[in-house]
């Protein structure tokens, strides 16, 4: 680790990261056009979304291709929804940008709108690794109890349950019900159909009961939706959760350099997969916010050396059991 002040080491991993992505731009002019670049990004994420689906509902290939091709592609919607947060597509064109916004929501239903969750992340940069973080401790980050962690990481819903009183006292400002509420109607009705299906197999299983002809429709396009929409969401979720709160630090953290650490760890790698190289890319953003997602992808291979120069941890998954807790040890990143 290099022998700087936090303070140097950060402004020296901000500009070898602000230099990587000019020289990027300069010898790929067509990185100038990010606005369209995103545009082309989500309606080619929605198409394939949309092929998918018709490929399983034609037969064409089983449930579970079409549930892991699709975990894929919802992966790349959710890095669209981040920089869309950060206003880095058509800012000035609120009504092109808003249409984004919606489109990545109804590709991944089990979040919060993402006008809330701009909110939300935009709050978590201000205070990532404090117990005001709301947005890290909605997935999981700062629990101990790995079956605790576990069922937070697994069910966005239950998790606010089970942590809704104990916010309450902790976080400022924190409403369960705004929360909730935040999901209003995509998330509701992606929850409705989810818990219904398990109920009514629950039910099945015990005191089997025939449907009538309305009920078997409805049934049919429940089951529909969980393949080509619902499951691969748990998937993509789970997988975000898991990477994203064991990345995050939750106290003893002073500046930037102590906010993540990168997982690189090939005992993630199936879980990259499903939320886009999150582990390995992630902590470049915590440096330069505004940049986008398929820049970070770009640069993160001679950035990631970079990080670790100047004193970014690197796979430190022994923080899981200490709550997520940054090390009082320093050395030896």
């Amino acid at each position: 680790m290099s022998k700087l002040t936090a303070k140097q080491n950060i402004q020296a991993i901000v500009a070898a990261i602000k230099v990587e992505e000019q020289q990027l731009r300069a010898r790929y002019p067509v990185l100038q056009k990010q606005n369209g670049i995103a545009l082309g990004i989500l309606f080619l994420s929605l198409f394939a979304l949309v092929g998918v689906a018709l490929l399983y509902y034609y037969a064409f290939i089983p449930a579970w291709l079409c549930i892991i091709l699709a975990a894929f592609i919802t992966s790349i919607s959710h890095e669209l929804e981040h920089d869309l947060i950060h206003k880095q597509y058509f800012s000035k064109q609120p009504l092109i940008h808003n249409f984004m916004m919606l489109t990545v929501w109804l590709m991944r239903p089990n979040t919060v709108n993402p006008w809330y969750r701009r909110k939300i992340h935009l709050h978590h940069h201000k205070v990532s690794g404090t117990e005001q973080d709301l947005e890290e401790r909605l997935v999981g980050n700062g629990i101990k109890n790995p079956f605790l962690r576990a069922v937070v990481i697994s069910d966005g819903l239950l998790g606010l349950l089970i942590n809704s009183q104990r916010f309450s006292k902790e976080i400022r400002g924190f409403k369960f019900l705004r929360v909730f509420n935040a999901g209003f109607p995509i998330a509701t009705a992606y929850f409705a159909i989810l818990y219904g299906l398990i109920g009514y197999y629950g039910v099945q299983f015990f005191s089997p009961f025939a449907l009538p002809i309305w009920g078997v429709h409805l049934l049919a396009g429940a089951e529909f939706l969980m393949v080509v929409l619902i499951l691969p969401n748990i998937i993509r979720s789970i997988s975000l959760n898991l990477v994203t709160s064991s990345m995050h630090y939750y106290g003893g953290v002073n500046n930037v350099l102590e906010q993540t650490h990168v997982i690189s760890s090939r005992w993630f790698l199936p879980f990259q997969l499903f939320c886009f190289d999150f582990g390995r890319t992630h902590t470049i953003h915590h440096f330069v916010p505004n940049q986008p997602f398929y820049i970070r992808q770009l640069i993160s291979k001679k950035i990631r050396p970079v990080m670790k120069q100047y004193g970014v941890r690197f796979n430190d998954l022994n923080s899981i059991k200490l709550a997520n807790r940054y090390p009082v040890n320093k050395e030896g990143v």
